[in-house]
């Protein structure tokens, strides 16, 4: 069969390579399987259930959960009846829920659990276009989820095929509200066709991937690489399962031992600071190695010939280090897929001589969302670019640099907002990405900012603030950064130090403190986080080095507003916080 509509993945599957595991979570310690035969049922049954509600083609349902099972069976339900999936964020805002289900016209809302039904309830004034909610926990008093499909009614048994067939590849699957590092949230229209040609695409480029692998998943589902990942999967056949919580990540990868698994580069490096700080913890020989191990791995370049004295050194690394690198990521994995934002070069040359091979891919929630992807199959790497353009699209340079798309991927437009679909999407058809960027060798696609955030000095010098924010990150002590100075005379940085890594440091040295307020800015700790700029700066153009920074006492969170949900800076919070701050670097 030919897989044109989201929920035709299902079917193909149980056509062509039924799974007993197809989609797993972990109950109270136990995982939970279900197969594709028993999925296809669920589907079909919550279906009717929806359909006996009186929702119809067109209605808006939302969906506010973590990643699950239930998740999923709810979003395939509605695409087969041609209810368009309105997905948000658990750790979203009532503000920004309030203004989605409006905006949207939302009427029903399945939530995960009893948090987010609070956080509903205290809004419920704001949404009155939404009827009811369902839950997949079990809430008190509140309609758990199943309750649409114990006992369906037979009244639309016979007209459900009718349903499906009867929606177009071309129509409106979902409404998925960009998080917006300014202004108000849009809602990106994505049709059936849109996200089924991009999991076509990643099929394509995963061909060393068949029906005996098992992947673990734990990125939110509301965001469109998670999303679209969940349609490949299935059409893929791969087992999935779903990680019980960030914090048990590492546990569920040795248990499930998955062949690869998709991430955001935070938790990579959260990952690599981890082991590194495990390094320190050694003692003698072993902490010589595993330091001797690093260092070998840092000069690694998988294009070239490195030789025969290097191969045999890095065979050892891998055998004494290395290998229990790979045991902590369950000891299976063929690699990793990394994405929505850019990975630390330095990061994926170790990872790569550490036998973990991590491939990037990019794109954004307006294509669907991928546009370029790394090749698993292919021991080819360039350091410090994503990989190949994906089949079908079609991408071009403006002449500032900015990437253009164009193909089946690029979305039908924002929601409600014709203005800003002219904005993004030109009269030919091309989609202004924001992002600047160029091919390396004909073959790879590079990205190097974003093309509002590139800024110049007040000596005419144009500074891309990602590139900087990447290489100080790369520092064991910097948990994030931003990069100043627009129209100054040089670039300083707001710092929130790796607070876990500095009250090591500071155990190490015999610092005493009461909070980690203060600890950011005792003088021996700004001292070792300036001397660790100061390293980092040696690799940048005169203009691009850091020549202030300030340490801040108190991380950036979701709640507070300085980052999106999907953990992009938000930069004119940031810096309407940190004015007093930007300020003294240019007194």
């Amino acid at each position: 069969m030919e897989v044109k509509r989201l929920f035709d993945v299902l079917e193909y599957q149980r056509t062509n390579y039924p799974q007993a595991n197809a989609i797993n979570c972990k109950k109270n310690g136990v995982w939970e399987n279900h197969s594709t035969e028993e999925i296809v049922n669920i589907v079909n049954k919550l279906s009717l259930g929806l359909l006996n509600l009186g929702i119809r083609k067109g209605d808006k349902v939302a969906i506010i959960s973590d990643s699950r099972p239930e998740w999923a069976f709810t979003d395939l339900a509605m695409q087969q009846i041609g209810v368009i999936t309105v997905p948000l964020y658990p750790n979203s805002t009532e503000q920004d829920y309030a203004f989605i289900c409006h905006d949207a016209e939302v009427k029903y809302i399945f939530i995960s659990d009893e948090l987010i039904y609070k956080k509903l309830k205290s809004i419920e004034d704001k949404i009155p276009s939404v009827i009811d909610i369902y839950s997949f926990d079990k809430i008190e008093n509140k309609k758990h989820w199943t309750v649409l499909t114990d006992n369906p009614s037979t009244e639309h048994q016979e007209l459900l095929d009718q349903y499906k067939n009867e929606i177009d590849e071309n129509e409106l699957a979902t409404i998925i509200y960009t998080s917006g590092t300014t202004g108000k949230p849009k809602g990106v229209m994505l049709s059936h066709k849109n996200i089924i040609s991009n999991a076509k695409g990643v099929k394509n480029a995963f061909e060393i991937v068949d029906q005996k692998y098992t992947v673990l998943c734990f990125l939110p589902l509301c965001h469109i690489f998670a999303r679209t990942e969940l349609y490949t999967y299935l059409y893929l056949g791969v087992s999935i399962y779903y990680a019980e919580s960030i914090e048990t990540i590492g546990q569920n990868l040795k248990e499930v031992k998955p062949q690869f698994f998709a991430t955001v580069p935070r938790l990579l490096e959260k990952i690599y600071d981890k082991i590194i700080t495990k390094g320190y913890e050694l003692k003698g020989l072993k902490r010589s190695l595993f330091f001797w191990s690093v260092k070998l791995a840092n000069q690694y370049d998988p294009e070239k010939n490195m030789g025969g004295w290097y191969r045999w050194q890095l065979g050892i690394a891998n055998k004494l280090i290395f290998s229990k690198w790979r045991e902590a990521v369950g000891g299976n994995i063929e690699f990793i897929i990394s994405g929505a934002a850019a990975l630390q070069p330095r990061l994926q040359r170790i990872f790569w001589a550490a036998g973990i091979h991590v491939i990037q891919g990019y794109g954004q929630t307006e294509t669907s969302p991928g546009v370029a992807l790394g090749r698993p199959a292919k021991n080819v790497l360039k350091v410090g670019c994503i990989g190949e353009i994906m089949q079908d699209i079609e991408v071009k340079f403006a002449e500032d640099g900015e990437i253009l798309v164009k193909g089946p991927n690029v979305m039908m437009g924002y929601y409600k907002r014709p203005d800003a679909t002219a904005e993004t999407i030109n009269a030919d058809g091309w989609l202004h990405t924001g992002d600047i960027g160029e091919m390396v060798e004909g073959k790879y696609l590079k990205i190097t900012d974003r093309k509002k955030e590139i800024f110049k000095t007040s000596g005419g010098k144009y500074i891309a603030p990602q590139e900087i924010e990447n290489i100080l990150k790369e520092s064991l002590f910097i948990e994030h950064v931003m990069v100043v100075g627009e129209g100054q005379k040089f670039a300083g940085a707001l710092i929130i130090p790796n607070f876990e890594a500095a009250r090591d440091w500071c155990k190490l040295h015999h610092i005493d403190y009461t909070s980690d307020q203060e600890m950011a800015q005792h003088p021996k700790l700004v001292a070792k986080i300036n001397k660790e700029i100061e390293r980092l700066n040696e690799s940048l153009a005169q203009y691009k080095k850091i020549k202030k920074s300030h340490i801040l006492g108190e991380t950036w969170t979701i709640e507070s507003g300085e980052f999106t949900p999907t953990l992009k800076l938000r930069r004119k919070v940031i810096k309407e916080n940190c004015q007093k701050h930007i300020d003294e670097f240019y007194k």
